[in-house]
């Protein structure tokens, strides 16, 4: 149940707004009267389906006492009262059909309607009577919704998991054991009730998933007495597959003597029926049983032997014995629950009746021992003092460096013909072919006799560069250039004078070009020249290269390339708006702002 449910009046507004908001709204002077009528028929009929669909949700949601486990059910009764829960859902069903009945009759009466007058006049009489049925009901939809708000709050019980259950009289330690165990973080304070509901709590032990409840303390008098949160631990206790912790406190802090709270475990008792049963004596930091006195230490062993119960010891305080308390009931809450699905297994004598154990006849006085061979002994028993016993692997390994140096030999273990043939090198298949088929047997030779060709060819200087030829070519051409004259140093006068007579910027003529591109060419036929040596061509092809892709792949050279035009393109500032500006085009969408007319009218 997680949907608010509205009160009456807020459940008619919803209805009739929806009313407004999913029917037509306005008849024109040209409709027919048989339009008329569907039109108002259509606003009752849609009322009906709103009412009905909001009303059958809420039927819905709330669970059915009949249908739910006993647990629950009688948690609801104890909290809710079951005839308030059943009453309030029965009125909510008979609003329904009453809404259906009337929907029904002045959808017939809107049949014989003869004007728009008497079709609205029905219309309206017909919403008004739906209105007044779910006024009735605000008692009942109040109810209801207090009770949803109070489920929402439950805790989450599983009835049939493994379950510890803590009971026992109030600020007896209860939820300090519940802390203890779980995270659940319950409030604790140093007087009685502070737990006033059932608080859950989960654990693991045996990767197993547990869950502890903390119950609310209960006062020994009659049931009929009983309020509603003793009823809450009650329930808990009669319906719950789960092991009982009844806790008790020695030391009378929590305001009631051993007599009483013995009297309250024998009252109780009853309900512990088939459930395994420990008594925890609590707070042993102060009191322990042994120092009781003979009347009260009496009590106590009475229940543990009358009933025979398993007591055991803890404190909360300093922490002792709470994991033993935990472990024992867990143990033996896990050994009741194989019991029990044995007992009511009914599969189990069709399983015991296939088996059948054999018993040999003895057939004379002869004893006959078993036997067990001495290689199947030292098999079975590992004994590191026999000297007959065989060698393990753990004892090659401690003989062999121990880990990390010992390695596992796997191969010995392989059953051949021959055992020579544990170690032979297993062939390599690749493509279904043997590789070693196509390895040349002489490799080794040939690979030796190429290096020794290699360092005689070194030797001989067969690999020298002629580096020594292009060191005294560079120094014949620097000989050869003339050393720059130095820069005359012109007074004002002399420089202006001289810039006037420079010529002036022109553009090239056409016969210019023609002499650049010949000059081009001739640059290109002297490259394929076949008489130049190929350093000449080497170099002037390099005054032809472009310097930003040398040294780049072809591939690197585009993609280079690519990137400068990229670059130099220029930005297109004219280009059009497109979904990647951050703009929005339409302001006012015609699909979200166009419809029913804004003034606001009365049209139910």
């Amino acid at each position: 149940m997680s949907r608010l449910i509205p009160t009456g009046p807020e459940f008619i507004d919803i209805v009739l707004s929806k009313i407004q908001r999913k029917t037509p709204t306005v008849i024109h002077p040209n409709y027919k009267i048989s339009r008329i009528r569907a039109f108002y028929m259509r606003k009752c009929k849609f009322a009906q389906d709103c009412f009905d669909e909001k009303l059958g949700q809420i039927l819905t949601d709330f669970p059915k006492l009949d249908e739910i486990h006993p647990f629950y059910a009688d948690l609801m009764n104890v909290l809710y009262d079951r005839d308030h829960y059943k009453l309030a859902l029965g009125q909510i069903n008979t609003a329904r059909h009453l809404i259906d009945n009337v929907a029904k009759d002045y959808t017939r009466l809107l049949k014989f309607a003869d004007s728009l007058y008497r079709c609205k006049q029905l219309k309206r009489a017909a919403l008004g009577r739906m209105a007044t049925i779910m006024k009735r009901q605000k008692d009942s939809l109040q109810y209801l919704e207090q009770v949803r708000q109070h489920l929402a709050r439950l805790p989450s019980i599983d009835p049939n998991t493994r379950t510890l259950l803590v009971c026992g009289y109030p600020n007896v330690g209860k939820s300090s054991f519940m802390n203890k165990l779980t995270r659940a973080e319950v409030e604790v304070q140093p007087y009685a009730f502070t737990t006033k509901s059932l608080f859950v709590g989960h654990m693991d032990y045996k990767y197993l998933r547990w869950q502890v409840i903390d119950t609310p303390g209960i006062l020994d008098h009659p049931l009929e007495q009983r309020n509603t949160i003793e009823m809450q631990s009650v329930t808990a206790m009669a319906h719950l597959r789960c092991c009982i912790l009844f806790f008790m406190d020695l030391s009378e802090q929590c305001g009631y003597s051993v007599a009483e709270q013995c009297k309250l475990y024998h009252s109780i008792k009853a309900l512990f029926v088939n459930k395994p049963t420990m008594l925890v004596i609590n707070k042993i930091d102060v009191m322990r049983p042994d120092q009781l006195n003979s009347a009260d230490k009496a009590l106590i062993d009475q229940i543990v032997v009358k009933d025979n119960i398993p007591m055991v010891q803890l404190s909360c305080f300093t922490e002792e014995g709470v994991m033993d308390v935990r472990n024992m009931a867990c143990d033996t809450l896990l050994a009741a629950r194989v019991e029990q699905k044995m007992k009511n297994t009914n599969k189990m004598g069709d399983v015991i009746n296939k088996l059948h154990l054999t018993t040999p006849a003895k057939r004379d006085d002869k004893e006959r021992p078993a036997f067990i061979p001495e290689g199947v002994k030292n098999k079975i028993k590992y004994d590191t003092k026999d000297p007959n016993r065989k060698k393990l692997e753990k004892d090659l390994e401690v003989e062999n460096g121990g880990a990390g140096v010992y390695n596992v030999d796997l191969k010995k273990l392989y059953k051949l013909e021959n055992d020579e043939w544990k170690y032979d090198i297993i062939p390599e298949i690749m493509d279904g072919k043997n590789v070693a088929d196509f390895i040349d047997p002489d490799i080794e030779e040939k690979l030796a006799a190429l290096e020794e060709e290699e360092e005689r060819l070194i030797s001989q200087g067969f690999y020298n560069s002629d580096s020594d030829l292009e060191m005294d070519t560079e120094v014949d051409i620097r000989s050869n250039v003339r050393e720059p004259r130095p820069k005359k140093v012109l007074d004002k006068e002399t420089r202006s004078r001289l810039e006037s007579r420079m010529p002036r910027k022109r553009t090239r003529s056409v016969s210019q070009g023609v002499n650049i591109a010949r000059s081009q060419s001739v640059g290109t036929q002297l490259i394929n020249n076949p008489t130049l040596s190929k350093r000449a061509k080497t170099s002037m092809r390099s005054q032809t290269r472009d310097r930003s892709v040398m040294g780049l792949s072809s591939g690197q050279k585009e993609v280079s390339l690519g990137m400068k035009a990229k670059t130099d393109r220029k930005k297109n500032l004219l280009a059009k708006a497109g979904e990647a500006d951050r703009t929005i085009q339409t302001k006012m969408p015609k699909h979200l702002f166009a419809g029913k007319r804004g003034f606001a009218s009365d049209r139910r």
